[in-house]
């Protein structure tokens, strides 16, 4: 494992001071609607507090999440491929992939299902596909059950389960199409830089 990398690094601790903060910390009442995302045209009403679409929501969204075991996996996504992926690509093209995969993984998210959502998982997926495409045959180790594996195959595995909980409706209430349009465009991104099969 590589060392945390300054990117990777204030990632990780901007999105854990945005959850604790809004969270628990910060006491203004219905504060959780500026950070999650609303697809427009849409309203809910959570807690008597209404939730509508507003622009910030695209960015602020992405650095909140919706339990500490959501943040976790996201961060010890981030926390052990991020560094591999900003060691090669720099720190401001890693920048530029994390955001853009995060705002992607919004907009196709949007686009196949709607509702409302908060979290890092279309970034962290646009990160785990962009080191899939650049080290393919690294291996990782799955969680459940832990055993090796090489990316490229843990990345295509992962979009396949995706494709078919998003289109089967069978697990509700995860962005299965942020995860994929995250996925995409991390390898779209990689593939234009030229970085792909690194090792």
């Amino acid at each position: 494992m590589l060392r945390i990398t300054e990117i990777v690094k204030n990632l990780i601790i901007i999105n854990i001071i945005v959850y604790f903060s809004v969270k628990y910390l910060i006491p203004i009442p219905g504060i959780e609607r500026y950070f999650t995302l609303v697809s427009p045209g849409q309203e809910f009403n959570v807690n008597g507090i209404i939730y509508t679409f507003e622009p910030l929501q695209l960015i602020t969204h992405m650095f909140m999440h919706g339990s500490e075991m959501h943040l976790l996996f996201n961060m010890l996504g981030l926390y052990f491929l991020g560094p591999w992926v900003e060691s090669s690509l720099g720190p401001k093209r890693f920048f530029i992939l994390y955001m853009s995969c995060g705002l992607f993984a919004s907009l196709a998210q949007m686009l196949f299902s709607g509702g409302m959502m908060v979290g890092a998982s279309g970034a962290t997926y646009g990160v785990l596909a962009a080191f899939a495409t650049m080290f393919p045959n690294i291996k990782l180790m799955l969680l459940f059950p832990p055993i090796p594996i090489k990316a490229k195959y843990m990345a295509i595995g992962l979009i396949g389960l995706g494709l078919y909980y998003g289109f089967s409706g069978t697990q509700q209430g995860i962005g299965h199409f942020a995860h994929i349009g995250g996925a995409i465009l991390g390898f779209l991104m990689i593939r234009y830089w030229k970085m792909q099969n690194l090792q």
